[in-house]
């Protein structure tokens, strides 16, 4: 065990050291700058989670944290006081350690209706990754049967790390999956850029129906239904760790990509897009090129250079952060001067990153600020406060993820310390 502990933390906390190619030189990230202030609420005093990596919230009044290791629970998000219900335990089920576990949740379009929902958590025996659909025991409302799992699909993988693990359905009502390239460093089986595997992919489905076999459909414009050899599934590709995506309420995607030596990187979601991972790292060349993947007789994309790839809006290096985590797009009502901004976090240093979305190009590096945190009147980095182990990475603190309510207001998970906290106005 510990030397699959050491394994885990080796393959998470190391870059991997390739030698650049000769070439243009890449465009580097603009100087990130200072932003305004915002306070930071620890909510709930009496209510604190082991490991939660995510929240979602019901058109009820009702917020769910997920717990990695295996839980969902579920408060009232008005109440002063929350006994947290376990809706859901699959601890059982779930190989949680390092970036596995139960990483994702999704409520269904009509939940308040059905009361349907839909996970992604890493499996063992063979270590796979599950998205499966469960439902309320008793309708919406009651808790979730744990017997009730429908395995839609599993996805074989050759790591423990870079396993993804964001769900959540788009505004078309299809259901998006988020895989990494299946792990260790390097991307050393070209998944990234291989369109037969599921893995370094936006997925897609149809969860409405089945289809010839498959527990889920095929959407009928998904990229590369006709492409021979393809995953029907895929949606995007050439990712190496998609932290995270989100929608605004325009429709528009954002994902968050982990990056390996140089940079870490936004994108905007586009269907057929291929980022460019394991050749290239945001605007960087990688230092590495694909190996044995047949690209030409499978999918009519042939490699000719940067130019067939779809750069970032926005990335910054590994001086300013390690790991960029969850984003958002500010729609709440009570911080004006975050209003329409896209807000990311960074995993390890717990910085608080922002960009504006009018203008958004790919390829067109957009100005990063960074957000000052008040806690009650005082600044501080959240790195200070949090004070415990960062998971994710030994050695460093924070480890902060995002969440956000039905009224767009923004929540953040300290995954160390287990505390929900909340964006607040500063106090004039």
């Amino acid at each position: 065990w510990a030397i699959v502990v050491g394994a885990l933390i080796l393959s998470t906390a190391c870059r991997d050291s390739a030698s650049r190619p000769p070439g243009p030189p890449p465009t580097p990230p603009p100087e990130i700058v200072a932003s305004g202030r915002v306070n930071v609420e620890k909510l709930w005093s009496s209510a604190r989670f082991k490991n939660p990596v995510d929240i979602q919230s019901d058109t009820k009044g009702h917020v769910y944290v997920v717990e990695q290791r295996g839980r969902i629970l579920r408060f009232a998000a008005r109440d002063p006081s929350p006994s947290p219900e376990v809706v859901l335990d699959i601890r059982d089920r779930v190989l949680f350690g390092g970036e596995m576990g139960l990483l994702g949740l999704a409520l269904h379009p009509r939940f308040s209706d059905n009361g349907i929902i839909f996970l992604d958590y890493t499996a063992r025996a063979p270590r796979r990754t599950v998205i499966s659909r469960f439902r309320s025991s008793k309708g919406p409302g009651s808790s979730v049967d744990p017997a009730s799992e429908e395995v839609l699909l599993e996805i074989p993988q050759p790591y423990s790390n870079h396993n993804g693990g964001q769900i959540a359905f788009g505004p078309d009502g299809m259901l998006y999956i988020g895989m990494g390239d299946g792990g260790a460093g390097g991307d050393p089986h070209d998944h990234g850029q291989n369109p037969h595997t599921l893995l370094g992919a936006i997925l897609r489905l149809d969860v409405g129906r089945t289809q010839g076999g498959l527990a889920y459909g095929i959407p009928d414009d998904n990229p590369f239904v006709s492409r021979s050899g393809a995953a029907p599934e895929i949606w995007a590709y050439g990712l190496r760790h998609p932290q995270h995506f989100s929608f605004d309420r325009s429709g528009r995607m954002y994902i968050t990509e982990v990056g390996q030596n140089e940079v870490e990187e936004v994108n905007i979601g586009i269907k057929g897009t291929n980022y460019g991972w394991r050749i290239r790292e945001g605007t960087y060349a990688s230092g590495y090129d694909i190996d044995g993947v047949e690209v030409g007789p499978v999918y009519d994309w042939p490699h000719k250079g940067p130019e067939a790839f779809v750069e970032p809006v926005a990335q910054y290096d590994h001086d300013e952060g390690r790991a960029v985590g969850s984003g958002f797009v500010y729609e709440g009502s009570k911080i004006d001067a975050l209003k329409g901004k896209y807000l990311f976090a960074d995993i390890v240093r717990g910085r608080i990153f922002v960009i504006d979305t009018d203008g958004l190009e790919p390829g067109k590096l957009a100005q990063i600020s960074e957000l000052r945190l008040s806690f009650n009147g005082e600044e501080r980095e959240l790195l200070d406060v949090a004070g415990y182990p960062n998971t994710y990475h030994p050695g460093m603190r924070a480890d902060l993820r995002f969440g956000i309510d039905e009224e767009g207001e923004i929540y953040l998970l300290t995954k160390g310390d287990g505390w929900v906290r909340k964006l607040a106005p500063v106090e004039k």
